[in-house]
């Protein structure tokens, strides 16, 4: 059976413990066995390259040296990462090497929550898109900082600018999934929102086996 750590904290507003409780539910679902902390220190505490999945869920905030250096090494030597929205991408702003492993930081969500707005399933092949359809959602529509290198599976529309809104990415040995929605944990109810991120999850867990 697969492990997974899911860390959560930082800005209350994204509701981080429900939204980690949502997360670990989709792995439970998938043969995936849990550990949920609501410290940081679980990446000093916990032996990180015994899993095989790492999910970060922990809006803005700081990180010491001492917590982050075994995180980024972890999933330099092959465990995945995944996570979503401001739990992932807007996480410990100062850290670039952290930015750098994403794959992205947010910068903005111009009209902030109750945008209404499409998001598109890019043509590349990826069995994380498989057989999912072109969707609208009503959230926060976040503009980020990209790393052009990403696998861009999904995207939304800023007037004439194309922003990613889902990718996949190596960071070492590690796969890392990353999707910019999720501002509440109802945003992720929908099929096509959910299955994105359950799919993204067990892809990035499938590092070790996989490479």
């Amino acid at each position: 059976m697969k492990k997974a750590l899911i860390f959560y904290g930082g800005w209350e507003g994204h509701r981080p413990k429900e939204m980690a409780e949502l997360l670990a539910d989709q792995l439970h679902r998938n043969d995936v066995d849990v550990t949920l902390s609501d410290t940081l220190d679980a990446l000093t505490n916990v032996d990180l390259m015994a899993l095989d999945l790492i999910v970060p869920n922990w809006s803005m905030g700081t990180i010491t040296k001492e917590q982050l250096t075994p995180l980024l090494a972890a999933v330099k030597q092959g465990v995945g990462l995944a996570g979503n929205h401001g739990g992932m991408g807007d996480a410990f702003r100062t850290e670039t090497e952290y930015q750098f492993m994403v794959g992205g930081q947010w910068v903005a969500h111009p009209g902030n929550d109750g945008v209404t707005y499409k998001v598109y399933i890019e043509p590349t092949a990826s069995q994380l898109t498989e057989g999912l359809d072109d969707f609208t959602i009503t959230s926060e529509q976040y503009y980020m900082h990209v790393d052009p290198g990403n696998t861009v599976l999904a995207t939304t529309r800023f007037g004439t600018i194309v922003m990613p809104v889902a990718w996949n990415k190596r960071y070492g040995k590690g796969r890392v999934f990353y999707l910019s929605l999720g501002h509440t944990p109802e945003v992720l109810h929908g099929y096509e929102a959910l299955t994105l991120m359950t799919r993204g999850m067990l892809w990035a867990a499938d590092s070790k086996a996989n490479g």
